[in-house]
């Protein structure tokens, strides 16, 4: 039961840290929860035997390094949008261009080639 918890615990926790350094971030939080859940059971059963508890904390290590890598992603990261006058002003810009093109061309030339 140990080595099942141990070997769950290493998958969620590198999932967790991948996704903490990823764009997705902030799904990192699901397997970082179920690294920690899967370490404490681990932990909880190897108290019973007197193992080396290494595998266990470096699973703990992992998941506090993806949580804090999530955290301050989520604290520090800002998404600015843009200045949606200046984008509709582009977009009239660029429609205008293109029906003076339109307007321009010769269908009679075009037909007759």
């Amino acid at each position: 039961m140990k080595k099942l918890f141990i070997i769950l615990g290493f998958i969620t926790s590198i999932l967790a840290l991948v996704l903490a350094v990823t764009p997705l971030s902030k799904v990192a939080y699901i397997p970082s929860v179920a690294a920690l859940i899967c370490g404490v059971f681990a932990l909880y059963t190897s108290k019973d035997k007197q193992h080396a508890k290494k595998s266990i904390q470096l699973i703990f290590l992992m998941t506090i390094i993806a949580l804090a890598l999530t955290t301050y992603k989520a604290v520090f990261t800002k998404a600015e949008l843009g200045d949606i006058k200046q984008l509709e002003q582009k977009e009239e810009q660029l429609e205008e261009e293109s029906i003076e093109e339109l307007e321009n061309l010769d269908i009679d030339e075009i037909d007759t080639q």
